[in-house]
């Protein structure tokens, strides 16, 4: 475990961001490697890509529930120097991650067709998204346990294992893409690759599908590896058939801490659902755009979404050791590290957003969308990043009630407005992306002003409180 309540706050941010964003930058590399492959397929193709892939929200808000919750208590424990406690934790954690994996496979596989359909422009991106969903869903179930194992590491402050795992799972789904895509028929590119490969193997041509059946058998490889460490090298959190009996008690903590973080995912879906469904009347074209733009944002997060997951296991092993001094200096550098971060970012996508889409398509209408898209949204990084991160230092603290509702007001403030002006005469789509900087400016300043009601609420520690170090009933 590492003490996250002694030394330099500063360092331990940089340090464990560092880490996080080289995982997060291979693990977002891997997902615009398949949109890279899959974009010389045809817009169609792409646009089956974003609606299998928007399932993604759904289970972040799920993995965000059950790793949030681990998250916290084990970092609250470990400041307390509490091991059985942070022990119990991690079992449970890992089971609730098996039981809802399976659950969700289950509702996935029986709404596939329903979910596909609704959302695709035509018959042709729909079957594709259907084809992509065969093999992408049982890799996002794979999330489960992945992400249980990763945050019981990151609320104990070890970064590395996780991040190697990441690297050596992107390079396999780098190998694995093209060969799955194409088989052994001619390439786009390194077309040399292809010929040496078919003198040992004849592998069919997959298309779609095969990008999501190498994302499955990358993240499979990772899941055996994580769960190999932990067996082997890492012996304070151990696997414990006694502890793994499901306990109320502790599921109910978890959850308290969890369900509203995951449901801000949740939010997130919805608001993909409401674009999807404005946009469908623009076409392949125009979803496309959207989709290619929403991973590249996604990808230019990577920094601020690092620094978020660091955030939490600081401000959480400094919370549970009642180091309000720590707690509050871990806030304002984080706060301002993530709006320096945003703006640059901001900047160089404002002025080049062409320049971001069309390496993912070569179709003249997917660029112009796309990059109407980035521009205008641009405009809202700053903010985003703020809201990444004070919602990071609620998870920290044990409330994620207010990030909560900050998000149900953006969403309040976005759907009914998108409704409406989708509805009105001449509606254009750069409205839409508009209304939703607007709307994420205001939940920012939700966010802050929440964020400040809770510190001075929380970190008032009374100085009599008769504190034991290791006593399960302090989380």
């Amino acid at each position: 475990m590492k003490d996250l309540t002694q030394g330099s706050v500063a360092k331990h941010l940089l340090s464990m961001t560092a880490f996080m964003a080289v995982g997060m930058f291979v693990q977002t590399l891997y997902l615009l490697i398949d949109l890279y492959w899959v974009g010389s397929l045809g817009k169609e193709a792409i646009a089956a890509l974003g609606i299998a892939g928007s399932l993604t929200m759904i289970v972040l808000a799920l993995t965000q529930m059950l790793g949030v919750g681990t998250t916290t208590l084990i970092s609250h424990a470990a400041g307390q120097k509490d091991q059985k406690r942070a022990e119990l934790v991690f079992n449970q954690s890992f089971v609730m991650s098996i039981l809802v994996a399976l659950v969700l496979a289950v509702i996935g596989f029986e709404l596939r067709d329903v979910y596909c359909n609704s959302l695709s422009a035509d018959i042709k991106t729909a079957a594709l998204a259907k084809s992509y969903f065969n093999w992408f869903l049982p890799a996002l179930l794979l999330q489960f346990p992945m992400g249980a194992l990763g945050s019981a590491l990151r609320a104990n402050g070890i970064m590395k294992p996780t991040m190697v795992l990441q690297v050596l799972s992107i390079a396999l789904n780098i190998v694995l893409a093209p060969v799955l895509i194409f088989g052994t028929q001619p390439w786009p590119i390194f077309d040399g690759i292809r010929r040496i490969l078919a003198i040992f193997v004849s592998i069919p041509r997959l298309g779609v599908p095969g990008a999501a059946l190498a994302s499955f058998i990358a993240i499979l490889v990772a899941n055996v590896l994580m769960l190999m460490y932990f067996e082997k090298k890492y012996h304070y959190l151990r696997f414990r058939f006694s502890l793994m009996r499901p306990q109320i008690e502790t599921w109910g903590k978890m959850l308290r801490i969890g369900v509203p973080a995951g449901t801000e995912f949740i939010l997130l879906f919805f608001y993909i659902l409401i674009v999807y469904g404005i946009i469908r009347n623009f076409g392949p074209a125009a979803q496309a755009g959207f989709g290619v733009g929403a991973r590249v944002m996604q990808a230019l997060f990577l920094p601020v979404i690092a620094l978020s997951f660091a955030v939490s296991p600081i401000v959480g092993q400094n919370f549970g050791g009642r180091r309000a001094d720590r707690v509050r200096q871990t806030v304002y550098s984080a706060l301002k590290i993530a709006a320096a971060m945003m703006f640059v970012l901001a900047l160089i996508t404002y002025l080049a957003p062409a320049v971001l889409i069309w390496p993912f398509s070569s179709d003249p209408q997917v660029i112009a969308f796309g990059s109407e898209y980035l521009r205008i949204v641009a405009l809202n990084f700053v903010a985003a990043g703020i809201v990444f991160t004070s919602s990071s230092i609620f998870q920290g603290i044990g409330n994620t009630w207010p990030p909560l509702f900050s998000s149900m007001t953006r969403l309040g403030l976005f759907a009914l407005p998108a409704i409406l002006l989708a509805r009105t005469p001449g509606f254009q789509l750069k409205q839409l992306w508009y209304l939703s900087v607007v709307s994420q400016l205001i939940q920012m300043c939700v966010n802050l002003w929440l964020l400040r009601h809770e510190l001075r609420k929380k970190l008032n520690f009374d100085e009599t409180e008769s504190f034991v170090q290791g006593s399960a009933t302090a989380i």
